[in-house]
C-alpha cells in the first residue's frame, strides 16, 4: 500500500473542471477574431532588389472574401485566400515604405498596417586618399561651401558676425573679392550657376543672389525647404540641397523652390548629417558633418555607392580644445572638371587639399 494524502471526490471532480475551462480558454484565444501582421515586423530592413513576406494573422471567427496588399498608396496584388505572400522592393525609392493589407469580408474591410525600410542593396566600396597639393587657406574662415571655376575658388564662410562670400586665389590664398554678411546672417553653402552664384543662411530662411563677377546682391529669396540652409550644389539643370538630415532637396535653378528629393541609405540605414555638396561625373559627393568622411551617392536612387575616409588630413593637435576639435571639421569639397582635380577643406584649417582617391 502507498501511504500519501487522502484526495476528496468532491475536490478531485472541481480541480478537473477548472483545468478543462483553462484548456477550452486557452483553445478559444488560438481562435481569436484579433488580427494583425506577423510579417514583415514595424521596421524591417530590406535591401533593394530583394522580396519580403507578407503574412498575416487572421483569425477564425470572421470571413474573409479577399484581401488587397498595398505598398504606401500602390495596390500590388489582390488574394482571393489568407495564404502568405512575397512582395519585391524593385523599383521602391530608398526608406520607409507603408505596407496594407485591406482585408474584405462579411461585407465589411478592414485595413492592418506595417512599414519597411529599404536600404541600400551593396555595402558601399571603400577608399582613402593620397594628397597631390597642399594650398594655403586663410585661417579666419568657418568653411560652410567651396566651389571651384573658371581657374577660382569661390567660398563661402560662416559664423554670425563673421560671414562673407569670398573669391580666392588658389596657389596664394589670397582673398580677391569679399561680400560681408550683416552680423544678423550665418552663411552657409553656395552655389555657382551661370554668371549668378547662390548662397544660403543656416537658419534665417532667406537666400542671397549675387552677380558672380561683381558680387554685387541682386536678390533674396525665401528658403523653406528643409529644417535649416546648409550645403548646395548644381548639376546643370537643378539645384541641389541639405538641411542636416540624410535628405538631399532638389530645387528649382530659377526660383529655388522644391521640386523634388531623395533620401540617402546605405546598406545598414539612413546617413544623416549630409552638409556640404558636390557634383563629380554625375554622383553626389557629400560630407557627413562633424566626420571625416565623404560619401559618393547615386544621384538617381540616394544609395551610397563609396565611402572616402579623410582621416589624418590635419594633425590631430592642430586644434588645441575640444572645442575647436569639435567645430573646427572637415567641410568643403570643391572639383576642377577641366583637370578633374579634386580639392578638399575644413573650417578654419590653414590648408585646402587636392587629393587623389585610393581604393582600400
Amino acid at each position: 500500500m502507498r501511504f500519501g494524502l487522502k484526495i476528496n471526490p468532491i475536490k478531485s471532480f472541481i480541480f478537473i473542471g477548472i483545468a478543462l475551462a483553462l484548456v477550452s480558454s486557452c483553445k478559444d484565444s488560438s481562435t481569436t477574431t484579433y488580427r494583425s501582421f506577423l510579417s514583415p515586423m514595424t521596421g524591417l530592413n530590406v535591401p533593394s532588389g530583394n522580396e519580403f513576406e507578407v503574412k498575416v494573422q487572421f483569425g477564425a471567427e470572421q470571413k474573409v472574401d479577399s484581401v488587397v496588399y498595398l505598398i504606401d498608396t500602390i495596390k500590388v496584388v489582390s488574394k482571393a485566400d489568407t495564404s502568405a505572400i512575397k512582395l519585391k522592393t524593385e523599383g521602391l525609392k530608398l526608406g520607409n515604405h507603408l505596407v496594407t493589407a485591406k482585408i474584405f469580408g462579411a461585407g465589411k474591410s478592414e485595413d492592418l498596417t506595417s512599414n519597411i525600410n529599404v536600404l541600400a542593396a551593396q555595402a558601399p566600396t571603400e577608399y582613402t586618399y593620397k594628397v597631390i597639393k597642399t594650398l594655403p587657406h586663410d585661417t579666419s574662415s568657418y568653411v560652410e561651401g567651396l566651389e571651384y571655376h573658371d581657374g577660382f575658388f569661390y567660398e563661402s564662410a560662416g559664423d554670425y558676425g563673421h560671414s562673407s562670400l569670398r573669391k580666392v586665389e588658389p596657389s596664394t590664398g589670397k582673398i580677391l573679392q569679399k561680400a560681408d554678411l550683416d552680423k544678423q546672417y550665418f552663411g552657409e553653402g553656395i552655389t555657382v550657376i551661370g554668371n549668378k552664384i547662390i548662397q544660403l543662411t543656416y537658419r534665417e530662411k532667406v537666400g542671397f543672389v549675387y552677380d558672380k563677377a561683381t558680387f554685387k546682391k541682386l536678390s533674396e529669396f525665401s528658403y523653406t525647404t528643409g529644417r535649416e540652409g546648409w550645403g548646395l550644389a548644381f548639376d546643370g539643370e537643378k539645384v541641389l540641397n541639405t538641411d542636416g538630415s540624410n535628405t538631399i532637396f532638389f530645387l528649382d535653378k530659377d526660383t529655388y523652390q522644391k521640386i523634388g528629393s531623395i533620401d540617402v541609405f546605405d546598406n545598414k540605414g539612413s546617413i544623416q548629417n549630409l552638409n556640404e555638396l558636390e557634383i563629380i561625373d554625375g554622383k553626389i559627393y557629400a560630407n557627413v558633418y562633424t566626420t571625416n568622411e565623404i560619401l559618393i551617392i547615386n544621384s538617381e536612387t540616394g544609395a551610397v555607392e563609396s565611402k572616402i575616409d579623410l582621416s589624418g588630413l590635419l594633425p590631430a593637435d592642430y586644434f588645441k580644445t575640444e572645442d575647436e576639435k569639435a567645430n573646427n571639421v572637415l567641410n568643403g569639397i570643391a572639383y576642377d572638371k577641366a583637370t578633374k582635380r579634386l580639392f578638399v577643406a575644413g573650417k578654419k584649417w590653414p590648408h585646402i587639399f587636392q587629393i587623389e582617391l585610393v581604393k582600400k
